[in-house]
């Protein structure tokens, strides 16, 4: 595993006035800087300390979400009115409720 297969982010911090590099595996890290190549850069390297310290420390680190197998099933509640319009639009549509759902999902 390295550490180029996490999820890194650079977005703008109105509160800081910079950017901000994320890591969406390690969500309490993050690295601000003038720019965004700086942001993802500092990121990388924090990350790249933290992963190096947990393995010396014998502590579990976490898989890069890329990585990961994925079932294609979960599991959503809804209200009951909302179920209904879905099932009515996946009728009139000619396709099923799995079908109409993963649709809108994907958009």
């Amino acid at each position: 595993m390295t550490i180029d297969h996490y999820t890194y982010r650079v977005t703008w911090s109105s509160e800081d006035r910079e950017h901000v590099g994320l890591c969406v595996e390690f969500p309490s890290l993050s690295w601000l800087a003038s720019t965004p190549e700086k942001a993802l850069k500092g990121v990388r390297r924090v990350v790249k300390k933290v992963v190096a310290d947990l393995k010396t420390e014998g502590e579990p680190v976490p898989s890069p979400l890329a990585e990961r197998n994925y079932s294609g099933a979960f599991k959503v509640r809804i209200p009951p009115d909302v179920h209904r319009k879905l099932v009515i639009q996946a009728a009139e549509q000619g396709v099923s409720l799995n079908r109409l759902a993963s649709a809108k999902l994907a958009d």
